[in-house]
């Protein structure tokens, strides 16, 4: 009861503390983008594929992904914040004379992540980490399923930590929280009454303590080529600590030209709290892993400082 009591009396202290602050330096006439360093990429892949008399079979099918890649950090004396916000949706069309296939989700992510620290020795803060995660739309186990196993804000995840951060630059950072909690979100009666997620049945949100650590690494790797990476893990102090939950994110970009480019994306995550049912009918934590490849169109958008 004390441990929760002190969370939330200091997660409310920072959140005001840190909102105050923001707004002001955000009024501050001395404050100018040459402080800022900003990025955006938006994204549009697709494939088609059409089969006429294919003896080897096939559908003709279609899918697109879209998506949308941003960054703001700011530095100035003593102070640092940064922002980064990924979003992506993405689906396939199949085309099958004899029946009406739905279409098929192959990506859907919100993930937002904020910090901000104030420096007390060279490359080192002490910072306050925010981060969000949830999706746009349902999704399904099969494309024939009619029940939806999750939809947007079931789940969501809430994440705030206090702790050390380590920046060399806005392309790469380590931070380290002793002092963490992760919200997580079931705001679907339908999933939440059989504890989707994590949640007891009934009950639509979940509140964890504990040790938190993040690291991001950005590299333009060649010409043309960037690297981008972010790795998560969190242990709850109160159940099962050295069960890590584990999110990581790699994803390379090749640019084609000014105008085209292809991607290669893979994502893994491990989350105790999350029973999936495997092949055999077994329920129980797994290893999730997905990978993108796409070719596309992308338009960037960069403000870098000299």
């Amino acid at each position: 009861k004390f441990v929760e009591f002190m969370f939330h009396k200091v997660t409310v202290v920072l959140l005001l503390m840190f909102g105050f602050q923001n707004n002001f330096h955000s009024q501050s006439k001395q404050d100018s983008l040459r402080y800022w360093k900003l990025k955006s990429l938006y994204g549009l892949n697709g494939t088609q594929s059409s089969f006429v008399n294919w003896n080897a079979g096939g559908k003709n099918n279609i899918s697109l992904i879209g998506s949308i890649s941003a960054s703001a950090y700011f530095a100035k004396d003593q102070l640092n914040w940064s922002t980064d916000l990924n979003i992506a949706l993405g689906g396939i069309l199949y085309f099958d004379p004899e029946q009406n296939n739905p279409i098929q989700k192959t990506d859907d992510r919100i993930d937002i992540s904020t910090s901000y620290g104030v420096k007390f020795s060279k490359r080192y803060f002490i910072s306050f980490v925010q981060g969000f995660k949830t999706q746009f739309v349902k999704g399904y186990s099969k494309p024939t399923d009619l029940n939806f196993v999750s939809r947007f804000m079931a789940p969501g995840y809430f994440n705030f930590a206090l702790g050390t951060d380590y920046i060399k630059d806005n392309n790469f950072s380590i931070f380290a929280s002793p002092m963490a909690s992760k919200a997580t979100f079931v705001l679907d009666d339908s999933l939440s009454e059989v504890g989707a997620f994590g949640v007891l049945p009934g009950q639509k949100n979940r509140l964890e303590y504990g040790a938190f650590f993040k690291m991001k690494y950005n590299k333009v790797i060649m010409k043309n080529v960037e690297m981008k990476s972010k790795l998560e893990l969190f242990s709850n102090y109160t159940n099962n600590p050295q069960n890590i939950d584990v999110n990581a994110e790699l994803i390379f970009v090749f640019r084609v030209n000014s105008l085209f480019t292809s991607s290669a994306q893979w994502n893994l995550i491990y989350d105790d709290d999350i029973n999936i049912r495997d092949a055999n009918g077994n329920v129980g934590p797994r290893t999730q892993f997905k990978s993108v490849l796409g070719i596309g169109i992308s338009y960037k958008v960069e403000n870098q400082k000299k």
